[in-house]
């Protein structure tokens, strides 16, 4: 088998990733419906923003209980339970959208449940891959999964934007494919019922006593790498992946497009997504200069992104914004999984999505509202540049520590921390 898919060889991975992949359909379908369908009830961006904010502050709020949740109970229960607490709103949605029910202010509410069970779904989906495929494997694993990911990218915009234009455009529309998702979760339980269990590899129990989140910010802390990385994700989240609305105002407002123009874009963007995950699949081990480089052009793509004269240059630049932002969540992620301790995983990786995806809530209204009073443009310009400078800012401050380190400057236990966990400075700024 080729490198790039060697986990595949593994029964309950390749199991999973089967039912992983047709939620993640249904999942990109749901994205571009939800949007539209607000934009149709409302026409503001404004309202797109804080719709994309409510869906994501679940992941500001409740991120580290879950971390301490996914450390705490056995994972593959936690995930059937957040199948259901997903599918049951988009079912919700769907059925008040086909009635002509619904109201902004059902989307907004819906959203924010939805939100709730994402938040709890990701830490322990994340940090239940190495269960599956053990350590030797889990580098080219998280690949994989942002290649499921972004291949369901490619399809499930597109998908949507032609079903909602064969329906009509309207309202009941956009809840047939949000219904479709919700159907889609069960793939995932019942991949997870099929799954081995006596091959499964479960992460030593934690996370039970008292103290157990301000233990797992405690650890983050000391670890310079982890918060150099949490800190540029946290940027590229804030501020510049918004795709599905910053799309959706380019579309509509700068180039007068509807909805499968729409939906077109983001499967264009998952292309170069989709060849970045290639990519990081084929690395045995994801290093911290990536997150950095990476991060850096996605800033600068976006802004040459924002400036594009016409709907094919824009599109045409949109698969560079997905290999350079794949890039750089898939070596974070790895970097994560591969170089936390087993017993603080599900912690860490919960402060991650917390700080990658929780910042939406505070960049989403605000790039709404700049689309909205400066022009669609602008969301991208700025965007980029917030994303590029953040970056820059904490790998000068990270670039300080590290010398200080060198020079002796950081506690001795600091040190044997990041030795005993295989962070020199090879595996953090090497070449691979």
């Amino acid at each position: 088998m080729s490198p790039t898919f060697r986990s595949l060889s593994i029964r309950n991975y390749r199991v999973y990733a089967m039912g992983a992949l047709v939620s993640n359909i249904g999942t990109w379908m749901q994205r571009v419906a939800q949007d539209w369908l607000i934009l149709v009830l409302t026409g503001s961006g404004t309202a797109l923003g804080i719709t994309t904010g409510l869906q994501l502050l679940p992941a500001l709020l409740f991120s580290p209980v879950a971390g301490v949740v996914a450390d705490r109970f056995p994972k593959q229960q936690v995930l059937k339970v957040t199948q259901l607490a997903m599918a049951i709103p988009a079912a919700l949605l769907g059925v008040l959208a086909i009635t002509g029910a619904v109201e902004a202010w059902h989307v907004y509410v819906i959203a924010f449940v939805f939100g709730v069970g994402a938040a709890f779904d990701a830490p322990a989906r994340q940090s239940f891959v190495s269960e599956m495929v053990g350590q030797d494997h889990l580098a080219n694993a998280v690949g994989l999964n942002s290649a499921s990911f972004n291949t369901a990218r490619m399809i499930g915009p597109a998908l949507a934007g032609l079903l909602i234009a064969a329906l009509g455009s309207g309202v009941s529309a956009t809840g047939w494919v949000i219904l479709a998702n919700a159907a889609s979760y069960l793939a995932v339980i019942a991949s997870l019922t099929a799954l081995d269990v006596r091959r499964l590899r479960p992460s030593p129990v934690s996370g039970s006593r008292k103290g157990a989140v301000r233990e797992g910010v405690r650890y983050v802390r000391s670890r310079p790498d982890l918060v150099l990385l949490l800190t540029c994700v946290f940027f590229v989240g804030t501020f510049g992946m918004n795709f599905q609305m910053t799309s959706a105002l380019m579309a509509t407002e700068v180039y007068g497009k509807g909805a499968s123009e729409y939906g077109i874009l983001g499967s264009i963007l998952a292309v170069g997504s989709l060849a970045g995950a290639l990519l990081a699949a084929r690395r045995t081990r994801p290093r911290l200069i990536f997150v950095v480089v990476a991060g850096m052009t996605f800033g600068l793509a976006e802004i040459a992104a924002g400036l594009m004269p016409s709907y094919l240059t824009f599109a045409l630049i949109l698969p560079l914004l997905g290999v350079s932002s794949l890039t750089m969540v898939t070596s974070a992620n790895g970097l994560i999984q591969m170089t936390s301790a087993p017993e603080m995983r599900g912690r860490v990786a919960a402060l991650y999505l917390m700080v990658f995806m929780g910042g939406t809530p505070l960049g989403a209204p605000l790039i709404g509202w700049i689309g909205e009073a400066f022009g669609a443009r602008w969301t991208m310009i700025l965007g980029g540049t917030m994303s590029a400078l953040g970056i820059a800012v904490a790998t000068a401050l990270y670039a300080r520590t590290h010398h200080l380190s060198a020079r002796g400057r950081i506690s001795p236990a600091v040190r044997r921390l990041m030795h005993r966990q295989g962070l020199d400075q090879e595996v953090l700024v090497g070449a691979d």
